[in-house]
C-alpha cells in the first residue's frame, strides 16, 4: 500500500516540476516581450507555407547576412568560424530601422549606448573568414512568423511591393523575441504575451 502512496507523490510531483518549468519559459519569453527594447528590423519573404503548422513567412533582415569585414574581433590566423555565439550592434537609423554597426564573436567588449542595441545570435562552424568580401549568417531565433491561415501569400505578395518590418523585444542579453508584424506605421499581428 505505501508503494502505491509514493508512486503516486513522485507523479504529482513530477508534475509539478514539469508545469513549473514549461511556466518558466513562457514566463521569460512575456518578460521580454514586455519589457525588452524594442526594435524594428526590415524584412524580406522567403516562404510562406509549413504543412504541420500552418502559414508562415521565413524572415531575412539586413543582419542575416553579416559582411566579415563588420566583424572586431576575429583572432589573427583564423580561418573559418567555431560554433559560436555572436553579438550584433545595432542603431537607429533615419528611417526608424535598425541595421547593424559592428559585430562581435562571443561577447560584446562594451555595453550598448543608449542609441543602440544588441541582438545575440549563433553562429555555425565553418564560414569563411579569411576574405573581407564574404558573409557569415547568424541563426537568432526570429527568422519565422506564423501567421493566420491563409494569410501568408497575400502577405509575401504585398513584401515584394513595399516593405514590411518585425517589431522586435530584446531582453538586456540580446535576446530576442518577436513582437509584432507591420506594414509602415501599421501593426499586422502582434504576439500575445502568454
Amino acid at each position: 500500500m505505501m508503494t502505491g502512496k509514493r508512486l503516486v507523490i513522485s507523479a504529482l510531483v513530477l508534475a509539478l516540476v514539469q508545469i513549473g518549468f514549461l511556466s518558466w519559459i513562457i514566463a521569460g519569453r512575456a518578460a521580454i516581450l514586455r519589457n525588452g527594447k524594442e526594435v524594428l528590423l526590415k524584412i524580406e519573404p522567403v516562404d510562406p507555407r509549413d504543412l504541420l503548422r500552418g502559414d508562415y513567412i521565413t524572415l531575412g533582415y539586413d543582419i542575416s547576412r553579416i559582411p566579415v569585414k563588420m566583424i572586431a574581433n576575429i583572432p589573427a590566423g583564423t580561418f573559418s568560424s567555431d560554433d559560436t555565439a555572436i553579438v550584433v550592434r545595432l542603431k537607429k537609423g533615419a528611417d526608424g530601422y535598425w541595421t547593424p554597426v559592428t559585430v562581435w564573436f562571443g561577447k560584446a567588449p562594451t555595453p550598448a549606448a543608449a542609441d543602440e542595441a544588441d541582438i545575440l545570435g549563433h553562429v555555425a562552424a565553418g564560414w569563411d573568414l579569411r576574405s573581407e568580401g564574404m558573409t557569415i549568417a547568424p541563426d537568432y531565433g526570429i527568422e519565422r512568423f506564423y501567421l493566420p491561415e491563409g494569410e501568408g501569400m497575400t502577405i509575401q505578395n504585398d513584401m515584394r511591393v513595399r516593405p514590411f518590418g518585425i517589431r522586435l523585444a530584446l531582453a538586456s542579453d540580446g535576446t530576442a523575441q518577436i513582437k509584432a508584424l507591420v506594414d509602415g506605421d501599421k501593426t499586422l499581428f502582434e504576439e500575445p504575451l502568454y
